[in-house]
């Protein structure tokens, strides 16, 4: 084939331009040259016309293709979600009898266990306050403002439902039955007696609406929701020293790590550059190196779970920490909040005797109140701590999304770890003297900043659906 069939269609446009504009510029010399001016006519002028000609068509030629590049046809839709506007969503009513979780009301997945009752002259009564909200109505049978005494936790969910309420139900508004309760008209282990528990219906008495409102009432964030009788829907939060306790996650300082000489060796000892027994992502043991302590602090006061298996291992940590759970039907790990580990479910616990990871029952469930946090983050992103697989990250429930989010940071660790140490940088002088070393570990006291401004915008990116609430 020829090769001037092979030239593009914009090729041959411009050299169509090129010629038209030389056979211009041509006719224009001839009319001057008849007309009797004097022209003082040059070849290297004409060249240069031709050269300016040549790259506009050049230049033209190139923004018709980044404009047809840029114009591409695109399948079109609509707004998205964006960042604080809610996902349109069906709500679908409680049935009679159902509970939201399908939980005890006292397991830490749910409201949590009882703190005991709180009477008047208790000084925990001065921690409840009262709810004056007028889009509530509250019916006070005593007559003593009872009622209105709960829990802040409580006062805050309670305000949102009744806020949902009327939104739902246009001139319709919330109504409290019971609140805080001092005479004893409840069960024994009843959260009436904390202020962590209300009983509620609407205050038009229209029972039809009352499976909806409990289906509000869990939108609402209600710890525990039950559809307990067709007359009222029974709903009881946390107590508001748990959901005020680290809302990250963390093992207790004595709690140990296995390092790669096989020394069990306690998280408060831990430093940034030892290797310790973590899970790979093919779910075989590995030893990897702790970049960074998401969190270190040895004095504050936390709330724990405590999980124990029926190998004898026990691990304790804070609720919102991701453990590793084997489902043994389907034969695959997930991971889940350990407040939500159950007993009868299967985490990963090191065998001693083979040293690969197996599946152990869940015997027992607790809590614990204990002293210390430490969150040592490791490059694998997981870490056997008292020979259990447990995640490095908390409070997202996608092990791969926390991985991804800490990439930066194993970014700089390697980048760090290419820099010449501080001890390589000091003169023959200064080397001689004594000095006290510090790990950075040891410096640390608090949440590391990278972890801190992840946990600030959590709320802004992420579904509450993925987060632990």
């Amino acid at each position: 084939m020829d090769s001037q069939s092979n030239q593009t269609p914009w090729a041959s446009a411009s050299v169509t331009c090129l010629s038209l504009d030389a056979k211009r510029h041509s006719q224009c010399l001839d009319d001057a040259i008849k007309s009797g001016h004097q022209v003082n006519y040059s070849p290297a002028r004409s060249l240069r016309y031709i050269a300016y000609t040549q790259r506009c068509g050049i230049r033209l030629t190139m923004l018709m293709l980044i404009m047809c590049l840029t114009f591409m046809p695109a399948h079109s839709c609509g707004p998205g979600r964006g960042l604080g506007r809610r996902r349109v969503q069906n709500l679908y009513p409680l049935v009679l009898k159902q509970t939201v979780p399908n939980l005890s009301e006292h397991q830490l997945g749910a409201s949590g266990p009882l703190e005991g009752e709180i009477p008047r002259d208790s000084p925990k009564f001065k921690d409840l306050v009262p709810n004056y909200n007028r889009d509530i109505v509250f019916k006070d049978e005593e007559g003593t403002g009872a009622d209105r005494l709960m829990t802040k936790r409580c006062r805050e969910k309670l305000n949102a439902l009744a806020y949902s309420v009327m939104n739902e139900w246009p001139g319709v508004r919330l109504l409290v039955i019971e609140s805080w309760d001092e005479d004893h008209d409840h069960g024994q282990e009843s959260l009436h007696y904390e202020g962590r528990a209300v009983t509620i219906g609407t205050n038009d008495r229209d029972l039809s609406k009352y499976g909806m409102l409990a289906r509000l009432a869990v939108e609402a964030g209600f710890d525990w929701v039950s559809y307990v009788s067709r007359r009222h829907i029974y709903c009881s939060v946390k107590s508001d020293s748990s959901t005020i306790s680290h809302v990250h996650g963390c093992f207790t300082p004595e709690s140990t790590a296995q390092m790669e000489n096989g020394e069990k060796k306690p998280l408060s000892q831990l430093s940034i550059g030892d290797r310790v027994l973590s899970m790979g992502s093919n779910g075989q043991p590995v030893y990897s190196e702790v970049i960074l302590f998401m969190d270190r602090n040895l004095e504050q006061l936390e709330n724990f779970v405590q999980l124990h298996t029926d190998g004898g291992a026990v691990l304790t940590v804070t609720p919102a920490h991701l453990i590793s759970v084997w489902q043994p039907d389907s034969q695959q790990l997930n991971y889940v909040f350990a407040d939500r580990v159950e007993e009868m479910n299967y985490v990963l616990v090191n065998d001693v005797v083979t040293g690969e990871l197996l599946p152990q029952r869940v015997i027992k469930v607790t809590s614990v109140h204990s002293k210390g946090v430490v969150a040592p983050l490791t490059r694998e992103g997981t870490i056997v701590v008292n020979s259990v697989v447990a995640s490095c990250y908390a409070v997202i429930n996608s092990q791969s999304l926390a991985h991804w989010g800490l990439a930066p940071m194993r970014l700089l660790s390697s980048l760090q770890s290419l820099m010449p140490a501080k001890g390589q940088l000091r003169t023959t002088s200064s080397a001689t003297q004594p000095t006290k070393e510090v790990s950075r570990a040891e410096q640390q006291n608090g949440i590391h900043w990278y972890a801190n401004a992840l946990y600030k915008v959590k709320d802004y990116v992420l579904p509450k659906s993925w987060r632990h609430e």
